[in-house]
């Protein structure tokens, strides 16, 4: 016999709890996600600074080699053969120099930068290894995206059940920000309320459609200050910035379900947020989140 079909308030506190977890796994990815970037950043970085130190390296040794050549035909250079047999680039020079056939700093110079190179290709290694580590981390939140994407069908289903499945518009422009905040706030809100009614969406970052660290990030970046990307991210960012409950000002970061959540003050008892599956960005009752409060910060 198939289980009894739930009720509105039952399917409520579900689709509620289900939030509450989507948002964590959401942002476990994301962090996931960001982690690589900064891993690939680094090693692209590395790995151009070593290829350009090894050009360097390759055309002052070719350039002291032709010097040898030159002197072993003119017979201004004894042994030759022997020391351009040798395997080691740093022991022929050395050797070169201790024949006096390369002045000695001329070949000190050139086995620095071979030093010099071998750090670079050292730190290009850990780089390597850094990424084959967010390469990892990233195939073991596998499951996690998995889980997210299941959790957004039973958010789906719940929803459409309720009649409260919105899907809004990609393409729309929100509203007029008409308060009385100044200077960064404003133009923090002024974003935000452009934002108005466009689609949820998890890992997203604009301009079409938002998830609620995504939103807070851009809406700050443009009124000029650079946030992390997810919503642990900023919460730890701004750890020195932190302010009470009690005295919130407009365009301050409201954290709630345990760091997994945030939005923006707008005054007022209301703030502008990126809410779940199936919601649009929209302004919220403070009041809704009563219990649910971790803190703010001020950036």
């Amino acid at each position: 016999m198939a289980d009894p079909r739930p009720t509105v308030a039952q399917a409520r506190a579900k689709l509620e709890k289900l939030n509450d977890e989507a948002d964590k796994v959401v942002d476990k990815y994301n962090l996931a996600g960001e982690r690589l970037k900064a891993a690939r950043k680094k090693h692209s970085g590395l790995d151009a600074e070593y290829r350009r130190q090894n050009a360097s390296v390759a055309d002052m040794r070719q350039r002291l080699v032709s010097v040898a050549v030159n002197r072993y035909r003119f017979g201004e250079m004894t042994g030759w053969p022997t020391l351009a047999a040798e395997n080691n680039p740093a022991a022929l020079l050395s050797g070169m120099a201790a024949v006096d056939h390369v002045s000695s700093e001329q070949a000190a110079i050139l086995i620095a930068f071979e030093e010099a190179n071998r750090s670079l290709r050292d730190r290009r290694d850990k780089a390597k290894t850094a990424l084959a580590e967010a390469d990892k981390i990233r195939d073991e939140l596998r499951d996690e995206k998995e889980k997210v994407e299941k959790l957004i069908k039973e958010q789906t289903k719940l929803l459409r059940r309720l009649g409260r499945l919105r899907v809004g518009n990609p393409q729309g422009t929100g509203q007029k920000y008409t308060g009385s905040a100044s200077g960064n706030a404003r133009s923090v809100l002024q974003f935000a309320y452009g934002q108005l009614g466009k689609p949820y969406r998890y890992g997203a970052t604009g301009p079409g459609s938002w998830d609620c660290s995504g939103l807070t990030q851009a809406a700050w970046r443009a009124a000029g200050v650079t946030l992390p990307r997810t919503t642990w991210q900023q919460w730890s960012w701004g750890s020195s910035r932190k302010v009470s409950l009690d005295a919130l000002q407009p365009g301050d970061l409201i954290f709630s379900h345990g760091l997994g959540h945030v939005g923006i003050y707008a005054g007022g008892g209301k703030f502008v947020h990126a809410p779940q599956t199936g919601d649009v960005v929209k302004i919220s009752d403070l009041s809704t989140r009563r219990g649910r409060l971790v803190g703010a910060i001020r950036p």
